[in-house]
């Protein structure tokens, strides 16, 4: 490995600029799939066996079909379904973040929906009870602790999801590995260019990793203080503030 081409692709503006676009990528496909997991989620437990069996076929389809596969099919299939979609509005960006996205909501769904399954229905029957309507049910009984049993495993899937970006590739998006592929085939130096695009995953990750363990710490049970109202007393909670 020849170093100082090794720190010119560290510090290149090709790798900076895909870095740009991969946490880009990465979080507005995380945050559109995670309200979409979310309704679907809850569409889970409808009391109707149609929606329920709609949001169980968009689990079980979305997490079938291979996230490369979806890419290619929503860049270069749905612009063929869809005449209005070609042309240069329809970017390599926006095709990835929908594909990602709509993958993304499937398995964000089950995640929630585990997370609801764990919250005990006598706390909403006993909010519904005391007079509050269900949306504020949910957004200060059961959101806070939603939030609390999900944290682990949505963190992880959004590292995964981190690296599934590199998937886009196949669509000339260029992020960190459309730029270093293209870089690799103008100088053939593999090893460099790969092991920093390497460097870069591993110190976004890094980041993303810190930034779970304080959210985990962020949303930690407390123990109650003696004499205090009996209410669930942890951080983050909007009921507890």
């Amino acid at each position: 490995m020849n170093v100082q081409i090794f720190l010119e692709a560290l510090t290149s503006r090709a790798l900076r600029e895909g870095l740009v676009i991969t946490v880009s990528l990465t979080l507005v496909s995380f945050a559109l799939g995670l309200v979409l997991g979310l309704v679907v989620a809850l569409l889970r437990d409808s009391r109707y066996r149609l929606v329920r069996a709609g949001a169980w076929t968009y689990i079980w389809v979305f997490r079938a079909i291979p996230t490369l596969l979806l890419l290619l099919f929503v860049w270069n299939a749905v612009p063929q379904l869809i005449p209005a979609l070609k042309g240069p509005g329809y970017s390599a960006f926006l095709a990835a973040t929908i594909a990602i996205s709509i993958n993304e909501a499937a398995y964000a769904a089950e995640i929630l929906r585990g997370g609801l399954l764990s919250i005990d229905d006598g706390q909403r029957l006993a909010a519904r009870a005391l007079g509050m309507p269900p949306v504020s049910v949910f957004r200060r009984v059961v959101l806070p602790q939603l939030v609390r049993v999900a944290i682990p495993a949505l963190a992880n899937d959004f590292i995964t999801l981190l690296k599934i970006t590199s998937l886009a590739s196949v669509m000339s998006l260029r992020e960190i590995l459309t730029n270093t592929q293209t870089q690799i085939a103008s100088t053939f130096r593999f090893a460099e260019w790969y092991t920093a695009a390497a460097i870069y995953y591993l110190v976004l990750v890094s980041i993303f990793m810190v930034g779970q363990a304080w959210l985990e710490r962020r949303y930690v049970w407390l123990s109650q203080p003696v004499g205090a109202p009996r209410r669930a007393w942890f951080r983050g909670s909007v009921a507890a503030r």
